[in-house]
């Protein structure tokens, strides 16, 4: 009982989360297969809902009634006791901009073109990129490198902005909207097998340990058909 007292509910003492964040991706269905034929719009209408659903939670007027604005490029370190509710940055989901969905409701996949987002796992604390913001990129994990000839990103080139970090935890940072990074697959081999390997860079990530395919990077195959 003496032992629990000393326990904050607030930052766990032990933590089984690596620092290095890991990753992954949305739309996630059944597997890491993103596989669909752009003239049969059943195939593809899952994914769809499964991104609006995903990013019902950053909806601009949302965002604009639960975050507040914070100034980009730098970390929002927040004091007070452990205890105190912690103010939250807005993300919204006009900043994915092809990716958003308002524009073109189908995120790209009726065009062949599929937008696919990306985001850290949240840990304690962190404060990733030692001052510099981590970016993502993305290319052909294994076979021919010219199947993936085009990729976009968003907000901006594909970074993850320091103001979201650091997480002060579920207890009072409630209100806390993970940032994304969308990927926008523009012009991807059709009719193949296309594995992609989309990795986070900077200080203090790593994305190149064999016996985990989720630690800075993931791997994940796209199918698109005619």
């Amino acid at each position: 009982y003496v032992m629990l007292l000393t326990l904050s509910p607030y930052t766990p003492r032990f933590r089984d989360r690596v620092s290095p964040p890991g990753v992954m991706i949305r739309p996630y269905l059944n597997g890491f297969t993103i596989a669909f034929n752009v003239s049969q719009p059943k195939t593809w209408q899952p994914y769809v809902d499964n991104m609006h659903h995903f990013l019902a939670a950053y909806d601009d007027k949302v965002q604009e009634e639960k975050n507040i604005e914070c100034v980009p490029g730098q970390y929002f370190i927040q004091g007070g006791n452990d205890s105190e509710e912690k103010k939250a940055c807005q993300f919204k989901r006009s900043l994915l901009q092809n990716c958003s969905g308002i524009e073109d409701p189908t995120f790209g996949y009726s065009k062949g073109q599929p937008c696919i987002l990306l985001k850290m796992n949240r840990i304690i604390g962190y404060r990733p990129g030692a001052g510099v913001p981590v970016n993502v990129d993305c290319r052909v994990q294994k076979g021919n490198e010219s199947h993936l000839r085009s990729v976009d990103f968003y907000p901006g080139n594909g970074t993850f902005d320091l103001m979201y970090y650091p997480y002060y935890g579920k207890l009072t940072h409630v209100n806390y909207t993970s940032p994304l990074v969308a990927m926008h697959f523009t012009d991807v081999q059709k009719n193949y097998l296309v594995p992609i390997q989309c990795s986070l860079n900077g200080k203090g990530i790593i994305n190149d340990l064999n016996s985990d395919r989720f630690l800075g990077r993931i791997i994940f195959t796209l199918s698109i058909g005619k």
